[in-house]
């Protein structure tokens, strides 16, 4: 198995030349808590910016293709597919990113940068909505952001 090097205060990209093409799965997930009156709006579709899923769904899939120029070591690796599935509840809603590649090295990270990103922009989609009488977040919160499948090898 090969890591990231530090030689010399030097850190230098795995080298996966020698590794073969495989397909590869990640699916990652995260949660963000929200006002119950912030889900209803998402709902009814009744928020300033817009559509909240839909501006998430697009900056997940966004952040999914540039992972390698946020994350430093991460290689640029093709993306074969993204999806984002959104899962509303009463007090919150669970992101979940599946990624898949071809590839000499996993998505993982890039399902984790999707997730995060997705949660972000829900967060800024709806802020104007969770904000308390001094401008504070006290009920908004991402959590458990997280990897929760990697296949690697066969098909899904």
């Amino acid at each position: 198995m090969a890591f990231t090097h530090i030689e010399d205060g030097k850190v230098r990209m795995v080298d996966v030349s020698e590794k073969e093409d495989v397909d590869r799965i990640a699916v990652a997930e995260g949660y963000i808590r929200l006002r119950s009156s912030t889900i209803e709006a998402i709902l009814k579709k009744d928020v300033a910016k817009g559509n909240v899923i839909a501006a998430a769904n697009i900056a997940g899939v966004l952040a999914v293709k540039k992972t390698p120029e946020l994350i430093p070591m991460c290689h640029p690796i093709p993306i074969t597919s993204v999806k984002f599935d959104f899962d509303i509840e009463s007090v919150g809603i669970k992101v979940r990113c599946t990624v898949r590649s071809r590839g000499k090295t996993g998505v993982e990270m890039e399902a984790l940068t999707g997730v995060s990103v997705a949660l972000l922009t829900i967060w800024d989609m709806v802020k104007s909505l969770e904000k308390d009488e001094h401008g504070n977040y006290p009920r908004t919160l991402i959590e458990v952001v997280r990897v929760v499948e990697k296949v690697k090898g066969c098909r899904k």
